[in-house]
Order: structure tokens, then sequence, then C-alpha cells
């Protein structure tokens, strides 16, 4: 159960951000990391579905992921273990009705990742670089002695490597596209994960073990 003081500090954290100008959202983000009971206090509100809280959390999170601000993304994508995980739970337990919110909360954020920001569908990949090009790694001329000429080198160019390809946009969660969609939100987790806090890693270690 959520004390009184906690949900105090999560009422202040809601108000808080619907009356915020636009012009301090900035200033707002840097300044999260300094309320240290607020987080404590929302994976509190998320653990507990039967709380009132929760789905004006749930909304509001979604609102900072939506924000351009990164670092109002990552408070966001923080929780999104203790979510993957509260979603199982209760999905295992057939409530369906103390699921909607965080179910909404998450394809939300999926929806928002699979395009870009012109709401073109995209790829996630990465580039492995020419050897015929010189690096802070290497000189194309210094493998000569392992028989790669600089020339033969050339005809090999940058090659790009895609790790996830293109997704649709999902309305709601089916047993067909689950396993899909939360992989790939815990993709767009682990791309974060070094801005993470060590309470969003303990969430992490406890939805593996569980």
């Amino acid at each position: 159960m959520l004390g009184s003081e906690q949900g105090g500090v999560v009422e202040e954290w809601l108000s808080e951000f619907k009356t915020l100008p636009e012009t301090h959202i900035s200033t707002y983000a840097g300044s999260l990391h300094l309320k240290k009971s607020l987080v404590p206090a929302l994976y509190r509100v998320i653990q507990d579905t039967s709380s009132e809280l929760l789905e004006p959390v749930c909304h509001q999170l979604f609102e900072m992921y939506r924000s351009s601000e990164d670092r109002l993304r990552r408070f966001t994508l923080q929780f999104l273990p203790e979510l993957v995980w509260v979603y199982l739970r209760i999905t295992a337990s057939r409530d369906r009705q103390s699921n909607g919110c965080i179910e909404a909360l998450l394809l939300g954020i999926y929806n928002l990742e699979i395009v870009d920001k012109d709401g073109n569908s995209k790829l996630l990949s990465f580039t492995i670089p020419s050897l015929s090009k010189p690096s802070v790694y290497h000189e194309p001329s210094s493998l000569g002695s392992m028989g790669l000429t600089e020339g033969a080198l050339s005809h090999h160019d940058l090659i790009r490597v895609v790790y996830s390809g293109l997704h649709p946009q999902r309305e709601t969660f089916t047993a067909q596209n689950r396993f899909e969609v939360l992989c790939f939100l815990m993709l767009c987790y682990n791309s974060a994960v070094v801005y993470m806090p060590l309470s969003s890693y303990q969430s992490v270690c406890r939805m593996s073990s569980r």
C-alpha cells in the first residue's frame, strides 16, 4: 500500500508537471533527480494496480515520453522493466480491468519508437566501417602483412547491419504480438541503459529472476 506521505509526493508531481510552462521544461527535467522520494513512490504506485493514482501516473509518464526533452524520456524509461513485469503478472492473472492503463502506456511508447521524428517507419541498424579507410584503430597499410592489400580492401564498402526491422503500429496486445512488442520495448531500454539509475537496474534484476 502507498503511504500518505508517498501519495502526497506523487500527487504533487502530477500537478506540478501539468502546470509547467514550456520554457521551464528543460530546467524541470534537470531537477528531477533531486526529488529523492519521488522514484520509490512511483514504483509503489506501479506495483499496486489497485491504486487510484496508477492511471494518472501512467498518463503523465507517457506525456513525459512524448517530450522532446531526452531527460524526461529517460525518466519514463527507467520504469519500463517494472511496467513490463507488472503487465505480464496481471496478464497471467487475467485481470484485464487493472491492466488497461499500463497496457496503454507500453503500447504508446512502442508506437512512438517505431517511427522517426517525421512519422516514417524506421530501421534500427549499425554500420561496420570499411577496413580500407583509416580510423583511430588502424591504418590500411598496416594490414598488408595479413595478405589484405589496400586495393583489395577498397572493394569492401561499409556494411549496414539491421538489428530491428520495420514494425507495424499496434492498438492492442494480443497473444500473437505480445512477445514482439515487449522485446522491442526492452531493446529501447537497452539502448539507454547507461543513463538508468540504480533503482532501474534493480528492477531489471527482479524482473529477470521472477
